[in-house]
């Protein structure tokens, strides 16, 4: 952070009638106190974003814990022949190989054994998740760049005879 910057913190806090502004960065903080009249008692923090790998995780696990629970009585309902391919392992589901790609299989595609389904993404490696079983895919469970977490359904096939 620059002198010029600093300066126009000053100018912000005395416009705005901050209490108090603090600035925190990995070698550096800034405080700023205001007018002691300020009508806002409570500092404002800014801290500068540092990539952490265990905030994400814990977060998006639990939402997710509820979508498996509501899909899940609904697969034997439908049709008792379909199978579900559940995810293999945690991470982030895509369709295709990329954002501007065509998916890899969609609803009605009929795909072989060993063929691509989706890929999924666990702290940055791609794993290309492929077919057990032949088949075709009547229903995509889960949207395109969603969590997943171990297990969750990802599919229902049609298994080919």
């Amino acid at each position: 952070m620059n002198f010029d910057e600093i300066k126009e913190l000053i100018k912000l806090v005395s416009k705005t009638g901050l209490g108090k502004v603090q600035i925190e960065k990995e070698d550096f903080q800034l405080t700023i106190s205001g007018n002691k009249n300020s009508k806002a008692e409570q500092p404002i923090i800014v801290q500068s974003p540092q990539p952490m790998m265990a905030a994400p995780a814990p977060a998006a696990p639990a939402p997710l814990a509820e979508a498996p629970a509501k899909e899940k009585p609904a697969v034997p309902a439908e049709d008792d022949n379909l199978i579900t391919v559940n995810s293999p392992m945690i991470g982030t589901f895509y369709r295709s190989p990329g954002p501007d790609k065509d998916s890899f299989v969609n609803v009605g595609s009929t795909f072989q054994v060993g063929d691509k389904l989706c890929i999924i993404e666990a702290m940055k490696t791609f794993n290309e998740i492929e077919a057990e079983v032949s088949g075709k895919i009547v229903k995509v469970l889960v949207d395109d760049a969603s969590p997943v977490d171990y297990d969750q359904p990802l599919f229902l096939v049609e298994p080919l005879a």
